[in-house]
């Protein structure tokens, strides 16, 4: 039997590694085996791609080449832990995926969405998650929370509020395209009740 895949996306700052981890526990109590990860990273080789590109700074790595590491992340995702891991009938939850690079390497930086189609049909072939959460948030509500942390910003947390705009119209606009695959949660309110409507999405799902 094959497992299930799903997905947390959003911009900076609403919430993602918190409400992966509510998800996570929402299955393991209905005794299912969760994989939790995240992108890019997930395995050593991907890991190490990932602090390539959030460390290299922003004049050093061309939009098509992070565009392309991003998918060389991926596919050694997929092959090494993602694919085997449904194979066994595993839940795997991961933090962020190809509607990520949609938003920000397309919407974001302005690249071409077909191009990054073409390469998603590459490396992925028919494979799509199941159901993808789609945290949103106002882009002052997640720069307020990523100011919060006090914590030093990656190559991606440093670029302005115009660029989180983009970002997040462009997750809105796939939103918008599969609704049957992405479901919306206003990030912006009070955790108890961010995951309060998780929870009645996941019953309704996985009822």
């Amino acid at each position: 039997m094959a497992g299930r895949f799903i997905t947390i996306e959003g911009i900076e700052g609403v919430g993602k590694s918190t409400n992966v981890d509510f998800i996570a526990r929402y299955f393991r109590e209905r005794g299912e085996t969760v994989v939790v990860t995240r992108e890019p990273g997930g395995t050593e080789l991907a890991e190490a791609i990932r602090r390539l590109i959030l460390d290299t700074p922003r004049e050093g790595l061309s939009d098509t080449g992070e565009l392309l590491l991003m998918f060389a992340a991926r596919a050694e995702h997929l092959h090494s832990l993602i694919r085997p891991a449904l194979a066994r009938g595993d839940t795997v939850i991961c933090d962020r995926f190809t509607d990520a690079t949609f938003a920000y390497q397309g919407s974001g930086r302005g690249m071409d969405w077909g191009r990054i189609e073409t390469l998603q049909t590459l490396v992925q072939g028919d494979l799509r998650p199941d159901l993808t959460v789609l945290l949103d948030a106002d882009t002052a509500v997640s720069a307020q929370r990523v100011a919060g942390r006090g914590e030093a910003k990656d190559r991606f947390e440093q670029e302005r509020a115009e660029f989180f705009a983009r970002v997040r119209a462009g997750y809105l606009r796939l939103a918008a395209e599969n609704p049957q695959r992405i479901t919306v949660v206003d990030a912006a309110q009070p955790l108890v009740d961010v995951q309060a409507r998780l929870k009645e999405k996941l019953d309704v799902r996985f009822k």
